[in-house]
């Protein structure tokens, strides 16, 4: 079982900066792919960045080039480094951690942060 707490969220002016935190605990997250998905009002949740295992990223495109997803195994850390911040970035931010161990899957999320993007 692993237990995941976001932090780093708040309001932030257009084009400003925001540095979201995940702390994981009750596992190791060495083996976990992990994901920092978001859901803004009235709309799906959706996938924002993600970092395997290995250290291999990818984005959504909406936000390749001003986010940065990273990842520190000794403490159990998952960050998302938001840049140049627009107001369609406004959502919940949820942590993700995924792991699949033969036919089952490991999922598990955090309880979300608030990120409101306005002037």
């Amino acid at each position: 079982q692993v237990q995941l707490v976001e932090s780093g969220g708040g309001l932030v002016q257009p084009g400003g900066s925001l540095r979201l935190s995940c702390a994981a605990s009750g596992s190791a997250l060495l083996s976990y792919a992990m994901g920092w998905y978001r859901q803004a009002p009235g709309k799906a949740r959706e996938l924002a960045a993600v970092i395997t295992s290995g250290g291999s990223t990818n984005y959504r495109d909406s936000v390749k080039g001003r986010f940065t997803i990273s990842r520190d195994n000794a403490k159990n850390e998952v960050y998302l480094q938001m840049d140049s911040l627009k107001p369609e970035d406004t959502a919940v931010y949820y942590c993700n951690a995924y792991r699949r161990e033969w036919t089952t899957d490991y999922n598990y999320w955090g309880q979300g942060t608030q990120v409101t993007v306005s002037s």
